[in-house]
């Protein structure tokens, strides 16, 4: 049996995140560098270059990219050009889309452009590095659905100034979940592990600042009575990556507080 410890360290693992730079993305980069990986942010133009700049871990463990997932022949050159270097251990794909519109407003055009960017951008990154992952043999990868891709939201916590939360990002949610159990039943005796994260009300700093009344309300509905903190994320991550789940793949693992319990 290995040590307890030894299962959760990442040291000599290289991790790449998409969507490093976001809310969510920087403490699960900063996670995983405090684990010991090697970590590869990638977002768009400038956003992992100024993040990564920022971190005291700057060229030592972090290096980031630039990467529009929306494009999916700049995914195929990007993880072929990278890959020249070393399959990543473990990909994390924090990306999504949403029109931030009400539904009577919504679009053909805005509900397809924004399962492209969250749902087929998904597919096509994670099956790009799968790829690689299987020519050496072994790997994780981390898709992140939402709490929305499993129950509907409840219109009566999104008081204006605040919209529902959209159909689009919900049904490209729902369709993670799928993706991550048909990916792993598909790599599994390739030992390329896939598992997904379903985030409940994780609101950002400027939200909890400017939008008080939701929050409190996003609270309400929370068994455990309070909103996500990021590490709490950033944690569920790093156990997926890490040999500690290496008998875990195709779950969807809810971190939500209670909220889809009842």
């Amino acid at each position: 049996m290995n040590n307890l410890f030894d299962l959760f360290r990442l040291s000599g693992k290289t991790i790449w995140v998409a969507g490093g730079a976001g809310y969510l993305g920087q403490t699960t980069v900063k996670m995983l560098l405090d684990a010991g990986a090697n970590v590869l942010c990638m977002d768009l133009a400038g956003k992992a270059d100024d993040f990564v700049a920022s971190l005291p871990q700057a060229n030592e463990k972090a290096t980031s990219a630039t990467l529009d997932v929306r494009d999916g022949e700049a995914i195929k050159k990007f993880v072929a050009e990278k890959t020249i270097d070393g399959v990543p251990d473990g990909l994390v794909i924090l990306t999504f889309g949403s029109a931030s519109k009400n539904f009577e407003d919504l679009t053909e055009k805005d509900f397809d452009d924004v399962n492209h960017a969250g749902l087929t951008a998904t597919f096509l990154l994670a099956r790009e590095v799968g790829q690689a992952m299987e020519k050496v043999g072994r790997g994780s990868i981390v898709l992140f659905s939402s709490m929305y891709g499993s129950v509907s939201p409840d219109p009566r916590v999104y008081e204006a100034p605040m919209n529902v939360n959209p159909i689009e990002y919900g049904v490209g949610k729902a369709g993670i979940v799928q993706m991550t159990r048909y990916m792993a039943v598909h790599w599994a005796k390739k030992n390329i592990r896939c598992n997904c994260i379903s985030p409940g009300p994780f609101p950002s700093p400027a939200v909890q600042e400017k939008n008080k009344d939701f929050v409190e309300r996003l609270a309400y509905k929370v068994p455990m009575g309070r909103v996500g903190l990021q590490h709490e994320v950033a944690g569920a991550v790093c156990f997926f990556i890490s040999d500690a789940s290496s008998f875990v793949t195709g779950q969807n693992l809810f971190v939500d507080g209670g909220w889809t319990s009842w």
